[in-house]
């Protein structure tokens, strides 16, 4: 199986037209049909790794402000207590001493992606958490130790999001939307340098992209929606063929990248 780092959005991609969701409703004419799915969502944090065990995970309506319809949508894929099993005994064998969690619904930066992609929901899927405490290298370690099951039909998903200045959403959105040349320009530096960095497969300069990537501060005030990125690129292995499944943008600066990592 190939891995994938998709951009979430907010909630309403679900329901709103945009590139983004047409996007997402077409990968599984792009990816093989896997056997269960492993996701890391952004807004999934623990202090280390955590491994939902949950066999029938509820909903978590972890936003404000959007129509009623949302909250009252329901994904209703199972868990698969026996993968979170062998979840969590490869992130214990590679040292990165995992918990369980035994009840955790699915957030949005897990179900509106499913609800999209495989709106069936007949798919097992288990959670893995991000540690917004710690690096890229460490959320990269992350997936490699859970690279052997792409091999067993199973498909990992990091989704968070390429840039996530909401400060600079919010903005827009209040203003009537205008297009903000400098802070466009801006994205345009950070995601391209990215590009290039995941197109290469430059992992040590992908890795230090804090240090490196141009606009850091801009797209990312904070580092969580960017570490399932690198969570993708670790389970998919040593040298993997990248490729850029996905690029548009929202109020000209939001942007909306995937990649898919074969």
């Amino acid at each position: 199986m190939p891995t994938i780092f998709v951009s979430h959005g907010g909630p309403n991609v679900v329901t709103d037209p945009s590139e983004a969701r047409t996007y997402l409703e077409g990968l599984p004419e792009r990816l093989p049909r896997p056997k269960a799915i492993v996701i890391a969502s952004a807004h999934f944090e623990t202090d280390g790794p955590t491994v939902v065990r949950d066999p029938k995970p509820g909903m978590i309506y972890d936003f404000g402000g959007f129509s009623r319809e949302l909250y009252e949508m329901v994904y209703p894929a199972p868990g698969d207590p026996a993968l979170a099993g062998r979840v969590h005994g490869l992130l214990e064998s590679a040292g990165l001493s995992p918990a369980y969690a035994d009840e955790r619904g699915y957030d949005h930066g897990t179900w509106t992606v499913l609800r999209l992609a495989w709106p069936d929901a007949d798919i097992p899927v288990v959670q893995v958490s991000i540690d917004p405490s710690r690096d890229a290298a460490y959320h990269h370690r992350l997936g490699a130790a859970l690279a052997p099951l792409r091999d067993e039909g199973v498909l990992m998903i990091g989704s968070g999001h390429i840039t996530h200045n909401l400060r600079a959403v919010f903005s827009a959105m209040r203003e009537g939307m205008p297009s903000d040349p400098e802070m466009a320009s801006r994205v345009d530096g950070f995601v391209g340098w990215m590009a290039d960095a995941i197109a290469s497969g430059d992992t040590e300069a992908l890795l230090a992209w804090r240090d490196k990537a141009p606009f850091v501060a801009d797209n990312h005030p904070t580092d969580e929606h960017l570490m399932p990125l690198f969570f993708a690129a670790g389970a998919a292995g040593s040298n993997p063929r990248a490729e850029h499944a996905h690029a548009s943008r929202q109020f000209g600066f939001f942007a909306w990248d995937s990649w898919i990592f074969h």
